[in-house]
């Protein structure tokens, strides 16, 4: 059984007048670490390992601190949560979720599929999810009750019917090499369901591919809220569905994630709950 998404009302929300104001410094701050990024990839950047195959670059703690000041700036009450830094300031019913660099490991390789990631929580839901794709100059935002649009204008998930017409996207865990809880074993199970299959590297970006229909659907394992909190949002807002596995409730700090255009997605779940092939 596949169970509703909570909905918002509007006494969640913020006023419209700080709504706009965090939006307008997210888009902001967001823009303008995208272009440290893309300065960073012009001029060389320093490498170094979290472990075997968690990277961090100075583009990424360069960018998250220019998000940080912006947001320091404009909300200093305001907490954060950031991946570099972890979680900062007050507690606070604001919660800027931040993830200066999706794709370290495709910004190393020259690969151009990264992004910078910004979301906002008030009162433990997310309210604005924000995410600049320097490369491409895409925008995505998302609002609460608003919508979701791509540079501006509304985009919606696809419309895609069935699981074998589907082009789906995934991505692993850091300790593929070491945990059984690898993913591999549902890839193996959708690749030999869907139309098509991909493996982008930038959660963030998946998200917001399935919010505009670039792709039917995503699921993946052991993603951080700062991967999650804007794109997810994006998803809903766009008419798409988000849950665990089982297809319950989705939590930015849960250990699962499936996002859909809504037409597949209890097949989708009926995959991910089939037996290692």
């Amino acid at each position: 059984m596949i169970l509703p998404m909570p909905q918002q009302t509007t006494d969640q929300l913020p006023d419209r007048s700080t709504r706009e104001r965090i939006k307008t410094v997210a888009i902001e701050a967001a823009r303008q670490a995208g272009a440290m990024l893309i300065e960073y990839a012009k001029n060389g950047f320093r490498v170094e390992h979290k472990d075997a195959l968690n990277l961090v670059t100075d583009a990424d703690t360069h960018s998250e601190q220019a998000i940080v000041d912006a947001i320091g700036r404009a909300f200093p009450d305001h907490e954060i949560l950031a991946e570099e830094r972890g979680q900062a300031g007050k507690k606070s019913p604001y919660k800027w979720v931040i993830d200066p660099l999706d794709g370290t490991t495709n910004f190393a390789h020259g690969f151009p599929a990264y992004a910078v990631s910004i979301g906002v929580e008030y009162q433990g839901r997310c309210v604005l999810g924000v995410v600049f794709d320097p490369t491409r100059q895409e925008l995505f935002v998302g609002e609460a009750g608003g919508g979701a649009t791509l540079n501006g204008k509304p985009i919606h998930v696809s419309r895609t019917p069935k699981l074998d017409g589907a082009l789906l996207v995934t991505g692993f865990a850091y300790d593929i090499r070491v945990s059984k809880q690898n993913n591999l074993d549902h890839f193996a199970n959708f690749a030999l369901r869907a139309q098509g299959m991909r493996r982008m590297g930038a959660a963030a970006i998946d998200l917001c591919y399935v919010a505009c229909g670039r792709f039917d659907g995503f699921w993946e394992l052991k993603l951080n809220p700062w991967d999650t909190a804007a794109g997810s949002l994006m998803v809903a807002e766009a008419g798409g569905r988000m849950s665990d596995f089982k297809g319950g409730h989705f939590s930015i700090y849960g250990i699962e994630l499936l996002a859909s255009n809504g037409s597949i997605h209890h097949e989708m779940v009926e995959v991910l709950n089939r037996p290692s092939v």
